[in-house]
């Protein structure tokens, strides 16, 4: 396996869906899994397509209630194209893993070129041996192309081998084995019909959003062909080819498959689209020469020099974040789904993630940000809709968003442990509004771009902040504002012990957040042009008045405390404890303990244990000075000690059963406990390639952990901040990564370099006409022209 490569030797069922999630496709726009051509959707194989931004609605019956769902549609299946040897009986098997002797198999993931290559040989009934290579692409400079070159040679014959190509409209949501009892037929109206010599076309439309879908595939032959022919059955369009093969000479068949949808721009009808584009499309041969290179652009944009193993699994998330948010993304309508387009689970939703993907994401393709950020906003009238619903102000952005912006969580979900399908309050974590209003704020301060935050920016923060205000209640006894009825970013705990309604009051995290935004809403008003800040104010009915009232609320937020700790929530610390030696002993892994604990009959919300960080998601999002700056401006001084003890304490309470809790974890104590900082950084960079969920990589990647580990390189680990414009780096390097090198876009440089060493950091920026980067470390603050370098020894740790 080399640096750029992911090599996988030989075949085992059980690995085929981790395999195919790793080893999927994309270009931003869509995405194909990595699976056999050969094989059809069944327990073990998932060929499965997504289109960023298709979703469609259905309704199943669900523990007797009919619940409604969205789903990111599982597109036609382009890549199908199975064989066998000719042997006279029409009935005889199609070549699969799992039905004809294998004996060797390959996959080879090349990050660098974007592709998948496969080799096997087959051997048949009659002993004859089939040697097969296949080499795919999803075009990076194409958007709605992919390609699929197929080689066989005949090892010990000579004889006819069928081929069968094919566009498939028959599949079905299928790729999450908890959801195959909900109904899962998205696609309707399905057509097929020839083009051109060699091309067949497969048209078709979503259940309920009425989203059209086109394929169109081209598939040639270089050897001798007999009887060539088309046959169009219902569903399926499918080209049959027989080739005359020669022992020891191979024939190759090449398939060039365009998509499109009726979201796409500047087109008037999708079959039309993609049946043009894929007349006009190149051969392989140019396809994949055009592929690299779009390829090397984007890895020359976020180049990363990590050595080792750290950075070849850094490579991998790297190639992953991309296939799913590339330059293309920028001209749609998407957000961040948070299992990537590689798999079906949590049906394709946006979530909370893109707080750990857009921090990474500004400092190399800003203008994928403002593409995500604009995917809020145009969902900002929806989100006031909720909010209103509900008796408050402003904008209540949901937990789950997809199409429209409405709340997609589901009101319940299945327990595999008990079986038992139960309620789902999730759609309580309202923190994710404050989630947006930090990317807004992170991505304009570290690109410059004061149009956005003048206009679409500060709307989206105002009407955050109006909910936040909204949502804060006086308590006399306290003398203090208090949020209630939240779930925070842990999960787990839902409700208090016995409880006849769901949420929790004053969640920390919540309620820092909600702080943080009102303060930092103000001064972007402030900071505004006076007729902007007056039309802004006027059209959405703010008034002075409220405006200080947002100032009062944001300095008096409660936030609890108890023996010397951040509290989680008011109540936290009445909970029982856990006996965490004794699940572990029954249980082995108990990352899942909220589902164990509810299969027992028992119930997480009676104990003081955490799914994933939520109280120290606050050490994540800020600096150790800016969280000072925000509990100083609660009121509250925040020293070492009590940070120090906050950590240890929930260290001890936590069951990681989220991959963005090790993320977390490992960010925190690089700077609190640099010592057990890698455990953490380790278990959330191999979260992934090993499966470490028990099972849920196969459903789909983890796109915010993926780019968390790469933010952790990039900012978590050098501390880096754009503040005031102005680069601030507070290095705190571990010694397993005490030496590595990335490259950043920072307000218009292109490839800023920055290189930790052991001593020192060294900064250079690209010749340009732009002006010169201030930087701050240690106290010290230094300016670098354009052209030149500078180096700054690494303060003591």
């Amino acid at each position: 396996m080399g640096d750029w490569t992911w090599d996988y030797e030989g075949y085992d069922a059980a690995s085929v869906p981790l395999r195919e999630a790793l080893c999927t496709l994309g270009n931003g726009y869509f995405a194909t899994r990595g699976a056999a051509p050969e094989c059809a959707a069944d327990p073990v194989h998932y060929p499965g397509t997504c289109v960023a931004g298709c979703y469609n609605r259905l309704t199943s019956n669900v523990a007797g209630r009919q619940v409604e769902n969205e789903d990111m549609v599982n597109m036609p299946n382009w890549l199908s194209l199975r064989f066998r040897t000719v042997t006279g009986d029409p009935t005889a098997p199609w070549f699969t893993p799992d039905n004809t002797t294998l004996l060797g198999h390959r996959l080879s993931l090349d990050l660098r070129a974007g592709t998948l290559e496969r080799n096997l040989v087959y051997q048949d009934a009659a002993g004859r041996r089939l040697r097969v290579r296949q080499l795919r692409l999803v075009h990076m400079a194409h958007p709605h192309l992919a390609a699929l070159r197929t080689e066989f040679t005949a090892e010990n014959f000579s004889g006819d081998l069928e081929v069968e190509a094919a566009l498939d409209g028959s599949v079905t949501n299928a790729g999450v084995g908890r959801y195959r009892q909900l109904n899962s037929h998205h696609l309707t109206h399905v057509h097929t019909g020839t083009a051109a010599a060699h091309t067949v076309w497969l048209r078709c439309r979503t259940s309920a959003s009425d989203i059209r879908i086109a394929m169109a595939a081209r598939t040639v032959a270089d050897g001798p062909l007999t009887d060539p022919r088309v046959r169009h059955d219902p569903q399926r369009a499918t080209q049959v080819l027989r080739l005359a093969l020669t022992q020891d000479t191979p024939a190759t068949v090449d398939k060039v498959v365009s998509v499109y949808t009726s979201r796409d721009p500047a087109i008037s009808n999708p079959l039309r689209a993609a049946i043009e584009e894929t007349g006009r499309a190149a051969g392989f041969e140019e396809l994949l020469a055009s592929h690299r290179a779009a390829w090397q652009h984007l890895w020359d944009r976020a180049e990363l020099d990590v050595p080792g193993e750290a950075g070849h699994i850094l490579r991998l998330h790297l190639f992953h974040v991309l296939q799913t948010l590339s330059p293309h993304t920028a001209g749609l309508d998407v957000g961040v789904p948070a299992r990537d387009l590689h798999g079906e689970a949590y049906r394709g939703h946006v979530f909370w993630d893109e707080l750990f993907v857009l921090p990474f994401l500004n400092l190399h393709f800003p203008e994928v940000s403002r593409a995500l950020l604009e995917y809020r906003h145009r969902r900002l009238e929806q989100a006031r809709t909720a909010a209103r619903a509900t008796g408050r102000a402003g904008a209540q952005y949901p937990w789950q968003s997809g199409s429209d912006g409405r709340e997609e969580t589901q009101q319940l979900h299945l327990n595999p442990k008990s079986g038992r399908w139960l309620p789902d309050h999730s759609r309580l974590q309202h923190h994710v509004g404050s989630a947006v209003a930090y990317n807004v704020l992170q991505y304009c301060e570290t690109s410059g771009d004061t149009d956005f935050l003048h206009t679409k920016g500060a709307e989206m923060l105002l009407q955050i902040a109006g909910f936040w205000a909204s949502c804060a209640t006086w308590d006399e006894q306290l003398g203090r504002y208090r949020i209630r009825g939240v779930v925070g970013p842990d999960e787990y705990h839902d409700a208090y012990p016995d409880a006849a309604t769901a949420g929790l009051d004053d969640n920390a995290y919540t309620n820092v957040t909600a702080a943080w935004v009102l303060a930092r809403t103000l001064e972007v008003l402030h900071a505004l042009p006076a007729p902007r800040r007056h039309e802004l104010l006027e059209r959405t009915g703010v008034d002075p008045g409220e405006l200080r009232q947002w100032d009062t609320i944001s300095r008096t937020l409660h936030i609890p405390f108890h023996d010397g700790v951040i509290s989680q929530f008011d109540g936290y610390g009445d909970l029982q404890e856990l006996d965490w030696d004794s699940y572990r002993a029954r249980y082995g892994d108990i990352r899942r303990l909220d589902r164990i604990l509810e299969a027992e009959g028992d119930t997480v919300n009676r104990y003081q244990a955490s799914k994933q960080a939520d109280v120290l998601m606050l050490g994540y999002l800020f600096s150790p000075a800016e969280l000072r700056e925000v509990f100083a401006r609660l009121g509250h001084p925040l020293d070492d000690a009590t940070w120090h003890r906050t950590v240890d304490y929930y260290l001890k309470r936590t069951s990681h059963g989220s991959t963005l809790s090790s993320l977390a974890h490992g960010w925190v104590l690089a700077r609190v406990r640099r010592d057990d900082a890698w455990a953490f950084c380790r278990e959330v960079l191999e979260g992934d390639i090993a499966d470490l969920q028990g099972g849920t990589t196969g459903e789909g990647i983890h796109l915010g952990a993926m780019a968390g580990t790469l933010d952790l390189v990039q900012r978590g680990l050098t501390g880096l901040e754009t503040r005031d414009g102005t680069l601030r780096l507070d290095p705190a390097p571990l010694p397993e990564l005490a030496a590595y090198g990335f490259t950043l876009r920072y307000r218009g440089h292109w490839g800023v370099r920055l290189r930790i060493r052991r001593a020192e950091v060294e900064i250079s920026v690209p010749e340009s006409d732009r002006s010169p980067i201030r930087v701050e470390m240690a106290g010290r603050t230094v300016t670098i022209d354009p052209g030149k370098s500078c180096r700054l020894p690494l303060p003591d740790h």
